[in-house]
């Protein structure tokens, strides 16, 4: 480890660590996961803290009416990989003492996780908090988020581990803070003394610009399952206001906070500007952890022009095959293969291609336009599922060049950023937070055909090493703008230099490796936070 730095515990809710391994949702989990793998690679000193979910996230099939339906399958080989330290601590829920064991995980290549588990038969009605990640509202969410939190800093202590920096990542850990006062306060400090201490040592990250994403609690709820901690209702108000929301409360208990790429520190500034006693908002753009996500192939040949277009074509057939023994059905690797794949959401608009059928019909039944998806609902979204449950129908309409992949996971990812030859991006901006996927597709040799939003802003060399479409408007009919400035540049640019003129196309691939390859990693986001972030 590097003694010269920091020792930071790094809290998340979920870790994409490993496809085996369902005990992450989505971008956050992954994101996570990638910090842990980074750390471990360039022996930065940083130890994750998070749940044992036994169910882990949603299965999420498509049933025979073509709808996606949710499973929640028993997941014991978590228990396979992890290894029990021998070690439990208790928090209190609901006036009920709850034992949570302490797992540790570190067999995925990444820096040392713990991660708590309440599913001992002693916590009777409270051993499934941690079975399902984000299967929970209200109370049990809150349950989840103690656990997280105030047993978090718990098991530090009971593991005798000697942490510089708290890292909070995303709002959810927000009562970690809570706890660490309430150390504070129990040696003889005041309230706000306690608070000035602990800011010292907490760092904060922001993710979601939709107001839906950034949860809140009244504090009657959070009394009732004796969330305050000690506290007194004043003093949770202070920190969350009322309701208590947890990313205002991540931005007051913090020195420092962030947003995951430059565009979105400036929305979330933006966003939260009306918080009083706030920490700054700086950007870090997030990175990739290249190991996992960028072919071995690919980082051989880096440079190489025509090795690289060979190996890409290579991994695109892998592609090919791997949709056929999925689902059936049968791409051309010959033809130009588009990629989506990302939460299925109304903002980030997975159907939008197919808005006028018109236009793009005919290249969908010519077979020159292949496009995959892949993605999940989150299970309470009936809008997303119906989204999903369109592209299912497409692609029934299109078998051969319209695909839906079920339930998306690390193994979908790879395949997909790897083998296809556009990553479609087009969320409603500015709602994208940073968007990882289209930083590992650019990585292997994929060109991003994206909105100006998320990490695209820092990244976009149009015609160079990708395009952009829609110029970054932002405004009344912005979905019709985006849709037409979206057939513009898909036919008009894309298609006729995929078809047209494949000198260029393999210089641009080799554009998209050279400017991303280091600008966009694990590594390079984990040297600013340590240099922007933790050192103080």
């Amino acid at each position: 480890m590097n003694n010269n730095k920091p020792h930071t515990a790094y809290f998340c809710m979920e870790y994409g660590l490993d496809e085996n391994m369902r005990i992450y949702a989505g971008g956050l989990g992954i994101l996570a996961g990638d910090i842990l793998k980074a750390a471990k690679e360039f022996s930065y000193p940083v130890t994750g803290i998070g749940l044992l979910w036994r169910k882990g996230y949603s299965k999420q099939v498509i049933n025979e009416a073509g709808r996606p339906e949710d499973q929640h399958p028993v997941n014991n080989e978590i228990y396979e990989h992890a290894e029990d330290t021998g070690e439990t601590v208790s928090v209190t829920i609901r006036d009920q003492e709850v034992t949570l064991k302490i797992w540790k995980l570190d067999k995925f290549d990444n820096a040392t996780l713990y991660l708590l588990d309440a599913n001992l038969p002693e916590n009777r009605k409270y051993q499934t908090i941690t079975d399902g990640l984000y299967d929970g509202f209200n109370e049990k969410r809150i349950a989840q988020e103690i656990a997280l939190g105030i047993g978090g800093v718990k098991a530090i202590r009971k593991l005798g581990l000697n942490i510089d920096i708290y890292h909070f990542n995303e709002g959810h850990a927000a009562l970690a803070g809570t706890e660490l006062i309430r150390e504070k306060i129990e040696t003889g400090m005041d309230f706000h003394t306690a608070w000035d201490t602990v800011k010292d040592e907490i760092v904060f990250t922001t993710h979601t610009p939709v107001k839906e994403g950034n949860e809140s609690h009244s504090l009657d709820s959070l009394k009732k399952m004796s969330a305050f901690n000690t506290l007194t209702r004043k003093q949770m108000k202070e920190i969350g206001d009322s309701p208590f929301s947890m990313t205002v409360a991540g931005l007051r208990l913090s020195r420092m906070s962030n947003g995951v790429a430059k565009l979105h520190g400036q929305t979330s500034r933006e966003m939260w500007k009306n918080v009083a006693g706030k920490s700054p908002i700086i950007s870090i753009t997030n990175g990739v952890h290249r190991g996992t996500w960028v072919d071995d192939r690919i980082i051989e040949n880096m440079g190489d022009t025509e090795a690289v277009y060979k190996t890409h074509q290579t991994m695109k057939q892998e592609l090919v095959d791997f949709i056929k023994e999925r689902n059936g059905a049968k791409l051309d690797p010959n033809k130009l293969i588009i990629g989506f794949a990302r939460r299925a959401t109304a903002y980030k608009r997975p159907n939008l291609i197919f808005k006028k059928s018109d236009l793009i019909d005919p290249y969908l039944e010519s077979g020159d336009i292949q496009i995959v998806f892949s993605g999940k609902a989150h299970p309470t979204d009936d809008n997303g599922k119906e989204i999903v449950a369109n592209l299912v129908k497409k692609a029934k309409e299109f078998p051969n060049s319209v695909v839906f992949l079920e339930d998306y996971n690390m193994e979908i990812a790879r395949y997909m950023t790897r083998g296809v030859d556009i990553w479609l991006n087009n969320p409603r901006k500015p709602l994208e937070a940073s968007g990882t996927s289209g930083m590992k597709a650019a990585m292997n040799g994929g060109l991003n055909l994206s909105i100006l939003d998320g990490w695209w802003v820092e990244g976009c060399e149009h015609g160079i090493n990708g395009w952009q479409f829609g110029d970054g408007y932002v405004g009344e009919g912005q979905d019709e703008s985006d849709l037409y400035a979206l057939y513009r540049v898909l036919l008009n640019e894309v298609v006729p230099t995929f078809y047209g003129n494949k000198d260029r196309w393999k210089d641009m691939m080799t554009e998209s490796i050279a400017t991303t390859y280091e600008r966009f990693s694990a590594k390079k986001m984990l040297e600013r936070y340590y240099s922007e972030m933790y050192n103080k």
